[in-house]
């Protein structure tokens, strides 16, 4: 590793900048949504509606009293919503039966959706004060009580770091080895190995031991971003966690092994650990998409991913806390993963080095 600074780089630096980059630049929640506010109604109770959308941190409102050119700006893509106060809005609130018309602009549906919820949440918060005050607003024959389970505030963050980190272990743990490996197979420093006495088992381990040192330094520095910069609750215990990505930082370290021990090209193996790795951690581990609405064979697939059930603990350890009923489960597997491919690393590796 003091020969070849590249490793120190990959095992050290990526992961830092790995995870501030993604951990600033990545995020599923929706704010300064520009939105166009059509007020058709100068009454004092349709300005203060509109009021509640331009105080709202979540909105960015162009007022227009024109829908047409409201109408104009969501085709051009200026605004991505328009709120309508119709010019009898004020009349009908006083009857409990006003209306506010509401168009989100639906490219992207999930995009549409968030929209939609942030707007009803302003006229939800507006019609709670006035209701407050004793006004009469229109009647609601159930109210519902909401509440986020580990996640509060709903900050997307919040399960997106730890996902990350999934990835970054997933890219380090599988790259270092792989290239490391490979690149000798092409210098032709592992034949120099062949005449001594040194055994297959020993060569792996060599290859394994500070890599894998390198990997829980990326994985400390991953750790202090996810708590310090990103604010992301901590609530279970520090030795599980530990545990937990030791085990995956071996099933990932043990995929870059096998794929380098089989294959000795550094060009053709880095491919491969990026297509059976990474890829698959992005697409296929629940980090992004809910495994549950993905058609059943490919679910049927993720089941032999590694990063799935490293997803699982993290997001567990670091919003739920120690549930062992998922902790036993998703650690049993990541455990027979690691051992079963250090074993096949060392069976192709025998052919190979004897």
């Amino acid at each position: 590793m003091v020969r070849d600074p590249s490793s120190i780089a990959i095992g050290v630096i990526l992961p830092v900048l790995l995870i501030l980059l993604f951990g600033y630049g990545l995020s599923l929640d929706v704010t300064n949504v520009p939105v166009a506010v059509v007020l058709e109604d100068p009454s004092p109770e349709a300005t203060e509606l509109a009021a509640r959308f331009q105080l709202s941190r979540y909105f960015k409102v162009l007022t227009l009293t024109s829908m047409a050119r409201a109408t104009q700006l969501m085709l051009e893509r200026k605004v991505d919503g328009i709120v309508r106060i119709r010019p009898d809005f004020g009349r009908n609130l006083s009857r409990g039966i006003a209306e506010v018309q509401l168009l989100v602009h639906g490219v992207d549906a999930n995009h549409a959706r968030i929209i939609q919820n942030y707007a009803r949440g302003a006229i939800g918060q507006w019609t709670g004060r006035r209701a407050a005050q004793g006004e009469r607003v229109a009647s609601v024959p159930v109210a519902v009580e909401s509440r986020l389970w580990f996640n509060a505030a709903n900050e997307s963050r919040y399960f997106l770091v730890p996902g990350l980190i999934v990835l970054i272990m997933t890219l380090i743990g599988a790259l270092l080895t792989t290239l490391v490996m490979a690149r000798e197979w092409e210098r032709g420093t592992l034949e120099a190995l062949f005449v001594t006495p040194v055994r297959t088992g020993e060569i792996l381990l060599g290859k394994t031991i500070p890599y894998f040192a390198l990997g829980i330094i990326g994985l400390v520095s991953c750790l202090i971003a996810a708590k310090f910069l990103f604010q992301v609750p901590f609530r279970g215990s520090l030795s599980v966690l530990l545990g937990a990505s030791m085990l995956y930082l071996l099933v990932a370290l043990g995929i870059g092994l096998l794929i380098s021990s089989a294959v000795k090209s550094q060009f053709v193996a880095s491919q491969i650990t990026l297509l059976v790795s990474f890829l698959p951690a992005v697409m296929l581990s629940g980090f992004l998409f809910d495994l549950r609405s993905m058609p059943v064979a490919v679910r049927a697939m993720t089941y032999v991913l590694p990063a799935r059930y490293y997803v699982a603990l993290l997001q567990t350890i670091f919003l739920a806390g120690d549930i062992w009923s998922v902790i036993l489960p998703n650690g049993g597997v990541l455990a027979a993963m690691a051992v079963s491919l250090l074993w096949l690393t060392r069976r192709v590796s025998q052919k190979k080095l004897a």
